[in-house]
Order: structure tokens, then C-alpha cells, then sequence
């Protein structure tokens, strides 16, 4: 039972096809209107061509940091899990995506318990991937029987396609379980929204798994312990989100922004984005609600009280906004908790928490950079103090995390592991 066409959800953070809270599991699409960039005028011209020339430097080395993510380095100290058996199949679905091409190196990385991987993408099928660890790989059009081939199905889709096949491909002769890296099902009540660390031992034997949305994974990670020993009341979250989130169209848009100004001197109009990203900042991902904020902030809060458990007493409220950098999210965490949390003590409690690094010394200049966390596994958090506006309940934070990796590819897989562990 083949199908003609899907479309690979190519980031994690785009504005189509996302869902609203659980009242719904239907997606919603918001056309984003493009609008002409300003240009600079000529007396400023130079320096920016100057500035464009070293933005393109930075983005190479970030390619390049992305590249030179060795197995060692992107684990770090994210949990591992000992799986008890192996799999015979894990697919891919949507394989030639980002979030898909990072799905198979962390299946490679990780030393994944299968005996074989399947990828599906129709518009590559055909094409071989060569694996280092599971030999040459030849990419399928999506068919129901071959996915329910596999024991794991990684879904790196659309919320669409989601919505209609994965219904379909759980369960199954294989009893086949099924990650979801969409929106789909996230909010659905029925279906675990699922960060191994936080609350996935338990879930495990589910055979349809939401990953949260990104930037809900990388905060959560620092937010969890905190929340454990001193108790969230509220969540103020501002986030410095990169061009990959949107996907490889929205990392080629910035990629070729700053080659035409660095070339023509303008920046070349923006299709993917609402305005042009080089050289500005956008506050605006995905659609905007009612209440004024955008969806993708929304699911920050949803999802934020769906992993954690918690009470309509907690307020959680973020600003989602789109910078120039290539890959890697960033956020700006400000809390106020039940008990006091001392900053030397929460970051010690921090350091020892799965999947988190400290990086907190600002007298050397140490802090979480999007650069440095490119490539890595674990999320960088740093900037601990004492909140001036709640005092001894109250801390802020900077944290930086690779969202095609902890918020999405790796998520999906760790979770499989522990799927697999289950078994």
C-alpha cells in the first residue's frame, strides 16, 4: 500500500502543520507573509559588507562544528541505555530531512540494538546512503508494510502525514512503536509526550511516542532538576532560536541572504521567513493566537505541563524569536520556585544532572554559546544567579542546546533504546 508523496518535516520548529492544545489533534497551518528587507544605506555599506563577510565565516565554522561531532563528544553525559534485547528493523520515515539525517547518526553513534535500518522518503528513493554502521542503505518509497517491517519506526514527517499513517503503522505482526518528532500528537491525551530523562522509563511500552517540540526539550532539561528539589511557580522564557529550526530552507535562506549582500550588496528577499534574517531578528515563530503570543510559544507552556505534571497554579510564559545563527537554540530562563534555590547550590545540582553541562564561569568568560553547543548532546547552562526580581526564590539562566539533536534526533532515539529495553 505505497503512497504517491509525503512531505519530510525538514525542521523542528517550522510554522506549518502544528497543533493546538489538546481540545484539538488537528494541525493548523499559518502562511507567514514575506515582506522586502530594508537595505542599508551607502555610508553604511562597508562596514556591513565587512560584517556579512565574517557572518559567513561564522556560519562555516558552524557547518564545520557541526561536521566534526564525534560520537564521544555528542554523548557526553546524556543517559545510556542498556537495552536487554535487539531489534531486528528500526525505519526512518522521512530520512533525507534534517531531523532524519540526524535520526541515522545517532542510531549510528549510540551503536543502536537493530540487526538492519530501513529509510523511506519518496523524493530521494532510489538514492543509497552509505552508514558506517549498518553498510549501504538503499532509501524506499514509504509503504505501510515495509515500515510494519520494523520493530521502531522514527517519524521525521509532517503532522499531517503523522496524523494519517501513524495510526496505521502502530501495532502491527511486529508490534511496531512509533517516536513522532511532529506536533501531531503531542497534546493528544492518550499519547506520552516523552523526554527519556524526565519521564520516559515508564512510558516505554506505549506504541505511539510524541518527542516534545525543541525548544520545549532543551529547556526542560535544566528546568526538571530544578523543578525536583525546589518546586517551579513560575517560568519566564525568552528564546534566541536558530535558522536550522525552520529547517535546511531556513539555513540556506540565511546561508544565501549573506552571500547576495556580501555579492550584490543587498540581502536577497526573504521566502522562508516573514522578514529577512541576516543582520535582524524576528519575534515571530509560527502563528500567532489570540492571546497574543505565537503557537510555538504556546507549546512551551503546553508542553511544558504535560512532561512535568504540573498544576494550573504554575505559569509558564515565553517569547519565541528567530536570530541569525545557523544551528543550536538558545534561552533566557528566569524562575520563581516554592523554596529557595541558592545559585551555588542549584548549580551543583545542575552539574550533576544527565544530558545538562554547567559551563559557568564568567570571569573567564565562560557561558553557553550556540556555537560551542553545535554538534554536542548534551545542554549548556550557565549564567546562574539570583533572580533581582523574585530574590532568594528566583534564579536566572542561559542555556544553549543543539535542537536538531536533544530536541529532536537524539530525543526520538533514546527513547527507542528505551523502547527497545522494554521488549
Amino acid at each position: 500500500m505505497a503512497v504517491e508523496t509525503f512531505v519530510a518535516f525538514p525542521g523542528v520548529d517550522a510554522a506549518p502543520r502544528l497543533v493546538a492544545p489538546a481540545v484539538t489533534n488537528r494541525a493548523a497551518s499559518a502562511a507567514l507573509p514575506p515582506t522586502a528587507a530594508a537595505v542599508a544605506s551607502s555610508s553604511t555599506q562597508p562596514l556591513l559588507l565587512a560584517g556579512a563577510a565574517c557572518g559567513l565565516l561564522g556560519l562555516a565554522g558552524q557547518r564545520q562544528q557541526t561536521r566534526r561531532g564525534k560520537a564521544g563528544k555528542r554523548q557526553a553525559a546524556v543517559t545510556q541505555v542498556r537495552a536487554g534485547g535487539k531489534v531486528e528493523c528500526v525505519c526512518i520515515v522521512g530520512s533525507s530531512g534534517a531531523v532524519g539525517a540526524e535520526m541515522l547518526k545517532c542510531l549510528e553513534e549510540r551503536n543502536f540494538p537493530t540487526a538492519k535500518v530501513k529509510l523511506f522518503a519518496n523524493r530521494s528513493a532510489g538514492t543509497v546512503v552509505k552508514s558506517s554502521k549498518f553498510g549501504d542503505i538503499t532509501v524506499e518509497p514509504f509503504s505501510l508494510e515495509a515500515a510494519q517491517e520494523c520493530e521502531i519506526c522514527l517519524m521525521a514527517v509532517s503532522g499531517d502525514f503523522s496524523l494519517e499513517w501513524s495510526p496505521k503503522i502502530r501495532g502491527g505482526p511486529k508490534n511496531t512503536q512509533i517516536i513522532d518528532n511532529s506536533s501531531a500528537w503531542r497534546m493528544n491525551e492518550e499519547t506520552p509526550l516523552v523526554i527519556p530523562e524526565i519521564n520516559g522509563s515508564d512510558k516505554a511500552e506505549s506504541t505511539l511516542i510524541s518527542n516534545p517540540n525543541c525548544t520545549t526539550a532543551i529547556g526542560a532539561m535544566a528546568l526538571w532538576p530544578l523543578h525536583q528539589k525546589y518546586g517551579l511557580k513560575k517560568v519566564l522564557m525568552s528564546t534566541y532560536q536558530a535558522a536550522s529550526g525552520a529547517g535546511a530552507e531556513g539555513m540556506a535562506e540565511l546561508e544565501n541572504g549573506l552571500k547576495a549582500y556580501v555579492r550584490d550588496g543587498k540581502v536577497s528577499p526573504p521566502e522562508f521567513f516573514a522578514h529577512q534574517l541576516p543582520f535582524n531578528v524576528i519575534p515571530h515563530i509560527d502563528a500567532f493566537q489570540e492571546n497574543g503570543y505565537t503557537k510555538e510559544e504556546m507549546k512551551v507552556t503546553w508542553e511544558l505541563k504535560k512532561i512535568f505534571g504540573l498544576s494550573d497554579d504554575v505559569v509558564i510564559s515565553c517569547t519565541a524569536v528567530r536570530v541569525p545563527t545557523l544551528r543550536a537554540h538558545s534561552e533566557s530562563i528566569v524562575i520563581e520556585t516554592v523554596k529557595p534555590c541558592p545559585p551555588d547550590e542549584a548549580r551543583e545540582l545542575l552539574r550533576s544532572a544527565p544530558g545538562v553541562k554547567v559551563v559557568d564561569d564568567p570571569a573567564k568568560k565562560l557561558y553557553p554559546l550556540p556555537l560551542n553547543a553545535t554538534g554536542q548532546a548534551d545542554v549548556e547552562v550557565g549564567r546562574i544567579r539570583r533572580s533581582l526580581v523574585f530574590g532568594d526564590n528566583g534564579l536566572e539562566f542561559f542555556v544553549a542546546g543543539d535542537q536538531l539533536l536533544r530536541g529532536a534526533a537524539l530525543n526520538a532515539v533514546i527513547i527507542a533504546e528505551q523502547a527497545v529495553a522494554r521488549r
